[in-house]
């Protein structure tokens, strides 16, 4: 098989569920497709919704002693969690990680879905996960954490794409540097430029996702949506889920 590597899903993280994944679906124009009883191991629980083929992700402990629950702690709340990468071969590209001294952290072996996670201090900013669906390397093909019909609750009447994840960094350029070593995507300046989506890194206090952006139908309606669920809305940008959306 032909090497590649795609943005498949960005994972945030929240103290509750609600009203986070109701107010993206509303706000947004999206559908749940799918929660997963898997994560539950974790401590999670979670709710999935595809914008187009890209799979945008909430989850929220339940119990104290997570993982997510000490990086709400850390991060007081701000920040996505995890960016997932739909590849040919996770085992390769975390050996790769490994030995550019960043340390698996969790492997998940659900045939035919496998994936290797890598430490988010390593990575830094936030977790990164390789994995792979045997005998589906179509975008719109299986993958089993998105449920058994993803496809289905695909909506784009309001948002067509997610477009680009915005990283911030003290040292912007180093984080694109370390982040396209991992990925195995060349930087470009400040810029990881992926088939289906781009990672900007920006200069910030600390190292966070700190956003990401959306191509809708009419961004003035989706502002006006996040206003009236009473979220602090200035340009074309709101917070939501510890990120900023920003909306063109």
């Amino acid at each position: 098989m032909a090497p590649y590597i795609r943005l498949r899903q960005i994972c945030l993280v929240a103290p509750q569920l609600e009203p986070v994944i109701t107010d993206i679906a509303r706000i947004m124009g999206l559908a749940v497709c799918y929660r997963d009883g898997n994560v539950a191991k974790y401590g999670l629980e979670n709710a999935l919704l595809p914008v187009d083929t890209i799979l945008l992700e909430v989850v929220a402990p339940f119990k104290d002693g997570t993982t997510a629950g000490r990086f709400i702690e850390k991060t007081g709340g701000r920040g996505g969690y995890m960016a997932i990468f739909c590849c040919d071969d996770p085992d390769e590209r975390g050996r790769n990680a490994n030995a550019l001294g960043v340390r698996t952290a969790n492997v998940i072996d659900h045939a035919p879905y496998h994936g290797v996670q890598l430490h988010p201090r390593d990575c830094r900013a936030a977790f990164i996960e390789f994995n792979h669906t045997e005998g589906s390397d179509d975008s719109l093909g299986a993958y089993p954490p998105a449920g058994p019909d993803w496809q289905k609750f695909i909506r784009k009447d309001v948002t067509q794409a997610l477009t680009a994840v915005e990283m911030q960094s003290p040292d912007p350029v180093g984080l694109a540097e370390h982040w396209g070593k991992i990925i195995g995507v060349a930087a470009d300046g400040s810029e990881l430029k992926l088939p289906n989506s781009t990672f900007r890194f920006v200069k910030g206090a600390s190292e966070i996702m700190s956003a990401l952006e959306f191509r809708v139908a009419d961004a003035a309606s989706v502002l006006h949506a996040a206003k009236a669920k009473g979220l602090a809305a200035a340009g074309n940008e709101f917070l939501l889920g510890g990120v900023t959306f920003r909306v063109s």
